[in-house]
């Protein structure tokens, strides 16, 4: 099956450009991007909508699904503030792009901290009633409590290992696993209609065995495609660890033929191509470059197109090897 899609900017997004560089200096870094006097440089949060070419039979629409959420509306003042967000969200984009949030059928995240799956939820607004409480203390990320399904039809795809990791809060940073963007999901109080549950759990096949750390520029034994998962008509998931040991990256096929491959944060944006340009958010910064090696590499040879996640321009690339026996990435210029 093919996809007409768009691209959905919901929202400007700030971030310590030390934290998103690692182990890459300052000098190094600003050459190619500007900080601004809080050390924060300009990111975006990227999501797609997908609308299938082919309408079903039975309804007369085409499927509707959407990449990733971005962080939502449900951070307080100071918190927005910190991150820049600038009010937009994925929900505002959906319904900007003339699509009701009723007719979402499915929504892939590639992993769940607050600025990829925040906008699952989001507060309950004046005279509605709400999906889901915060109860406990810390369970909020906000200061409402009152939480409701950005997407009241839509199932919610997620790597198992990444399910359970948010679960348990394994992260190098305190507070990005927020509950009322995950436990709304396993409430089975809240099935989407005729007991269909909300959360689907993907169990993809590991680049490399879990516990066994991979040699500089090795590449995983199995082929890519024995590591594609289907998880809905013609759209598929593979992991790519690193960032978090459940990373999945989302690939489908749009109406022009082209594979599209959108791109967590094993390279959220173009300045990150380098091997050593990794996050100092990552679970795991080795991890993260082997695998952007062999996921840069799979690339190129494929002739995929990149959408960055975090990306603040032009999110939109293939990728070439180069002389220096490394890769560089071209700007594809049309959706």
């Amino acid at each position: 099956m093919q996809y007409k899609w768009t691209l959905l900017r919901a929202g400007q997004f700030l971030l310590d450009g030390g934290g998103m560089f690692g182990v890459i200096p300052k000098v190094i870094w600003e050459r190619s991007i500007k900080c601004d006097e809080k050390n924060r440089i300009q990111l975006m949060h990227n999501c797609l909508l997908l609308e299938s070419v082919e309408s079903d039979p039975l309804t007369g629409k085409p499927h509707r699904y959407l990449i990733e959420a971005g962080t939502g509306d449900k951070l307080d003042e100071k918190m927005s503030s910190i991150f820049g967000l600038d009010g937009r969200t994925v929900e505002s984009e959906v319904i900007a792009a003339g699509v009701d949030v009723n007719d979402i059928e499915a929504t892939i995240v590639s992993h769940l901290h607050f600025d990829h799956a925040g906008g699952l939820t989001r507060k309950a607004r004046e005279g509605e009633t709400a999906d889901w409480e915060a109860l406990k203390p810390g369970a909020a990320s906000g200061e409402s409590t009152q939480i409701k399904f950005t997407f009241p039809n839509a199932e919610l795809i997620v790597q198992r290992r990444e399910w359970v990791d948010a679960r348990n809060n394994d992260s190098v940073m305190t507070r990005t696993y927020y509950r009322d963007h995950i436990l709304p999901f396993e409430d089975d109080k809240q099935p989407i209609s005729e007991g269909k549950a909300r959360l689907r759990l993907v169990d993809s096949k590991r680049p490399f065995p879990l516990n066994r750390k991979p040699s500089r520029g090795e590449a995983p034994k199995a082929p890519l495609e024995e590591r594609l998962t289907e998880v809905l008509p013609g759209i598929h998931v593979f992991l790519v660890p690193g960032h978090t040991w459940g990373q999945q990256a989302v690939l489908f096929t749009d109406e022009t033929g082209r594979k599209i491959v959108f791109t967590p944060d094993v390279m959220p944006t173009h300045l990150h191509s380098g091997q050593a340009y990794s996050l100092s958010y990552d679970v795991e910064p080795y991890t993260s470059m082997i695998t952007k090696e062999w996921f840069l590499r799979e690339a190129a040879e494929r002739d995929w197109v990149l959408v960055l996640d975090h990306e603040p321009g032009n999110p939109l690339f293939r990728v070439k090897s180069n002389e220096s026996e490394w890769f560089e990435l071209v700007e594809e210029v049309s959706c």
